[in-house]
């Protein structure tokens, strides 16, 4: 009797961990179900030691990024582009997948676009409101589109648009308040805020933050991600006060001792606080910074009554005091949102679609 041969699965994504980590979040369910999974990534971006740290068979490519402003390496890249399809192509022909499941980023593109050359089905995913130039490019390759966002929908054909929401890693379901505790040294008996300013920080939160802390710790504990290189030890013994760098094992325990959260309005991010009904405060990279998609992030998640949201712009010490107790003053009705959103179980959405492809 001849075997079964097994799904053969290529993932890619890259450029920001944005872009890696909802494919990270997928791997379980595939290796439950037994498929066999390469990745193609950039040479050398971020996206290579996170997936080789999952063990997965990583095969790197020339990239260029697409610009939308003047430089000089827009003359150059083109031709990385050109030798990423080439090299994409050789894999695809050795590996000779089943599907191909995308999640945006420029080195993407010559992956998506020689697959769907060749007849591969692809799967892409968007994590924001308006899909990024990446993905633009590549949807015309796509037979499916998975939106986070019900207003997404819009901006990408209508036949291809799947509603799924964005896949949240297993783990941080599985956090623990008291290693929460144990890390950070806090003492519980007052509600915790955690403040997550993002890899790079948020210059305008930190400051204000600092400025209400000698109130704030009269009600609060808070545990503040500052950005790499963006602590200032003058707080270092504020009682009630802890602040790092960044965190990374120990995030899913400070999101279970948390009561609020506040934070950029990555896409990533905040459906992790929705998959934990987590009540937050977004604070969404301003349009002069990005290209305005945590604006767009923020404002659906507010429409939907799942976030508060203040404008860098607006940022004072009294207007984060004001917010701040606003949104742990009215935490249940942010909780009782969340639990009505369809917007979850987004794994299981798009394994059943990579499984019926």
């Amino acid at each position: 009797m001849e075997r079964t041969r097994k799904r053969r699965i290529i993932m890619t994504g890259g450029g920001t961990a944005g872009h890696v980590m909802p494919n990270i979040a997928l791997l379980p369910e595939l290796r439950a179900e037994d498929y066999l999974i390469a990745y193609i990534g950039s040479e050398n971006g971020i996206e290579k030691d996170l997936i080789r740290e999952q063990r997965i068979k990583y095969y790197g490519i020339a990239s260029g990024k697409l610009r939308r402003y003047m430089s000089l390496q827009n003359f150059t890249d083109p031709f990385r582009v050109i030798k990423g399809y080439s090299q994409a192509k050789k894999i695809l022909k050795k590996l000779k997948p089943d599907v191909v499941f995308s999640k945006g980023g420029f080195v993407t593109v010559p992956v998506v676009v020689a697959a769907g050359r060749m007849g591969i089905p692809v799967i892409i995913h968007e994590s924001d409101m308006t899909p990024g130039l990446a993905n633009k490019i590549a949807m015309r390759y796509a037979k499916k589109i998975c939106c986070t966002f019900p207003e997404t929908i819009k901006y990408i054909p209508s036949e291809k648009a799947v509603l799924t929401g964005t896949p949240i890693r297993a783990e941080l379901i599985k956090g623990d308040k008291k290693a929460g505790y144990d890390f950070t040294g806090l003492t519980p008996g007052k509600p915790v805020i955690l403040v997550v300013g993002g890899s790079t920080g948020a210059k305008n939160l930190n400051e204000a933050l600092w400025a209400i802390l000698p109130e704030l710790v009269k009600s609060y504990n808070v545990v503040h991600l500052c950005g790499a290189g963006k602590t200032d030890s003058d707080y270092d013994n504020v009682r009630g006060y802890v602040q790092f760098d960044y965190v990374n094992e120990q995030m899913r325990d400070l999101l279970a001792m948390a009561d609020i959260v506040v934070s950029r309005a990555g896409a990533n991010a905040i459906f992790e606080f929705l998959t934990l009904r987590k009540p937050n405060l977004l604070v969404p990279l301003p349009a002069e910074a990005s290209r305005g998609d945590q604006i767009l992030n923020a404002d659906s998640f507010k429409r939907q009554g799942f976030s508060s949201v203040i404008e860098e712009k607006d940022i004072t010490p009294k207007a984060l005091m004001k917010a701040i107790n606003s949104l742990y003053k009215n935490k249940q009705q942010y909780i009782d949102a969340m639990a009505q959103s369809t917007l979850q179980d987004s794994i299981s959405k798009i394994i059943d679609l990579i499984d019926t492809i």
